[in-house]
């Protein structure tokens, strides 16, 4: 089945049904672009959560071994 449209503004409306298809479209491509920012900052609130558990692991070990000395 062959696709041939009178002009671009036909081409744009499919049919009727272009709203749905650029719909969907803008969607997809809003996914394509948030995930991967969303992943990045995912990814540096877990470096800090993992830097800010470590130096309170290491603050009290320091503490633990002030006490014994």
């Amino acid at each position: 089945m062959a696709m041939n449209w009178e002009s671009p503004a036909a081409f744009f409306a499919m049919g009727g049904h272009g709203a749905f298809v650029w719909g969907s479209y803008a969607v997809c491509l809003a996914f394509m672009v948030g995930e991967p920012l969303l992943a990045r900052r995912r990814q540096r609130v877990a470096r800090a959560a993992a830097a800010a558990e470590a130096r309170r692991r290491a603050s009290a070990q320091q503490d633990d071994e002030d006490l014994e000395g």
